[in-house]
């Protein structure tokens, strides 16, 4: 019993350490060549940044949420920091 144990942890081991091993080949290549999907929330070079309010974050314009208040639009990081905004408390 001992032994399937065994040979079950070591698979999963090989498995991990496969799969940790495939990502950064891949990554690698990606990064070289410039190609491939973009998996992180990083945004390209040239992409309008702007700044919540409430909380100072900068977030990609096209991603942000965004609200009025006075004829004044604003950029949020979060809904959170959209109601506080909105309710006047910043």
């Amino acid at each position: 019993m001992g032994w399937l144990l065994r040979l079950l942890l070591l698979l999963l081991l090989a498995t991990m350490l496969l799969r940790a091993g495939y990502r950064l080949l891949e990554g690698i290549i990606e990064g070289a060549t410039g190609s491939g999907p973009r998996r992180g929330g990083v945004p390209t070079k040239g992409t309008h940044m702007v700044r919540d309010p409430v909380c100072g974050t900068f977030v990609v314009q096209s991603r942000a949420l965004t609200a009025m208040r006075g004829g004044r639009s604003a950029w949020f990081c979060s809904e959170e920091c959209r109601r506080q905004w909105q309710a006047g408390r910043s």
